[in-house]
């Protein structure tokens, strides 16, 4: 099956799908049974499940195999979120997209981040590592002939680094170099930024729900020609959410009513058991 190409297909300018991310096979395999059509990780919500903060604090070899793992779970293609390469050179980005597209992923998103910090790194250098990542997936597509779809990422506007200007002079250098999807997360919380960053490029975008996006609806997304929206780790916060309000209920007060309002076991067992998916199959791993 080629993942990567079955997961470009998806990316229609105008008519955008959810890219549902996941952290474990358990969350994988309910979006699969939903109807997501394709699924990421997210950086944040794996770093959760390890006890450790977003942001740099989870090494290549890791989220790799986390990628790796969740893309067991079902027949859809999954996507990684790669945070900034796990390191800072050129060379870094293109030991990164080869691993991912060799552990059989559908594609990977790189970020502009200099992480630890949240400073972005310098426009030249940017679009260097970008072009390193776009280098390494075009000659895995020829050595292979299976596709890879590299997403760039130009995160300073959501970690209030630098402005919508500079956010699409990033994308547009990024576009021309060669990315297949451009993504700038939480421009400023407004929609009419989000149309002129998609106005602004030709390849598709990817938006992030979460914050204050989530008042839009998919419709919203499509006519201001997005292709792609994401969920990033806004679903795995919800959970956490609840187990806080649930945790200080039990532990301050006693009050144990909030686990009254707990899914049916069976339904989440009939979630996790299916086996077929549009007519794919997948293992009980």
């Amino acid at each position: 099956m080629n993942v990567g190409g079955d997961f470009r297909k998806l990316h229609i300018i105008g008519k955008p799908f959810i890219l549902a991310n996941v952290w474990d096979l358990g969350s994988a395999r309910m979006m699969a049974y939903m109807g997501a059509k394709a699924l990421a990780t997210s950086s944040a919500a794996h770093a959760f499940t390890l006890g450790v903060p977003d942001m740099g604090n989870v090494g290549r070899d890791a989220a790799i195999e986390h990628a790796k793992d969740l893309s067991t779970a079902t027949p859809l293609p999954l996507t990684a979120d790669l945070e900034n390469g796990y390191g800072h050179g050129p060379e870094d980005i293109t030991l990164t997209v080869n691993m991912a597209a060799k552990a059989g992923l559908a594609g990977c998103c790189i970020e502009d981040t200099k992480l630890p910090k949240s400073s972005p790194y310098e426009f030249i250098y940017a679009v260097k590592r970008i072009e390193a990542g776009v280098e390494a997936a075009q000659k895995f597509r020829q050595q292979t002939g299976k596709d890879f779809v590299l997403t760039a990422r130009a995160d300073g506007i959501m970690l209030g680094q630098y402005g919508l200007d500079e956010a699409i002079k990033r994308l547009k250098a990024f576009e021309k170099a060669g990315a297949d999807v451009l993504y700038t997360p939480m421009p400023n919380g407004d929609m009419d930024d989000l149309a002129k960053i998609c106005r602004a490029l030709e390849k598709p975008v990817n938006a992030l729900c979460a914050g204050k996006f989530t008042r839009y609806s998919l419709t919203d997304f499509a006519n201001v020609g997005v292709a792609r929206v994401s969920i990033g780790s806004a679903l795995a916060r919800v959970t956490h959410k609840i187990i806080a309000e649930n945790g200080k209920a039990m532990f301050e007060n006693g009050d144990m009513s909030g686990l009254g309002g707990a899914a049916v076991g069976s339904h989440i067992d009939r979630m996790l058991k299916v086996r077929e998916l549009e007519g794919k199959s997948f293992d009980e791993s």
